[in-house]
């Protein structure tokens, strides 16, 4: 969900940008910023030669996202007081029960098939 999120929030921007993510998900720091999702995507979406990269019909869309805008992606340590990250927090629990959610639509053809 919080790659979901990452995605929507640079869709919404209307023109090219500069812009910081900030993500208390290590996962989606390093994957961005160590270049783990380019290298998975290089490797036909291989983490490695056993296993799969999760996603990647959403990681293949980021990095597309990330080809158009100036994207800093950087870490905050989550509950720890961030007011930034809490308000993150409250708003992410306020829309998980809200009718209107972002379809993850890979996942959702994936269980359709």
């Amino acid at each position: 969900m919080e790659l979901l999120a990452v995605i929507e929030g640079l869709q919404s921007l209307k023109k090219p940008c500069e812009v910081t993510v900030f993500s208390d998900s290590k996962y989606i720091v390093d994957a961005v910023n160590k270049g783990w999702a380019e290298r998975w995507q290089a490797n036909g979406w291989r983490r490695n030669r056993k296993d799969k990269a999760l996603n990647p019909d959403m990681w293949a869309h980021l990095l597309k996202l990330l080809d158009t805008h100036t994207v800093r992606v950087r870490w905050v340590k989550g509950h720890a007081g961030n007011p930034g990250n809490e308000r993150a927090d409250a708003l992410a629990v306020a829309a998980s029960h809200s009718d209107s959610l972002a379809v993850d639509e890979g996942y959702e053809a994936q269980k359709r098939s």
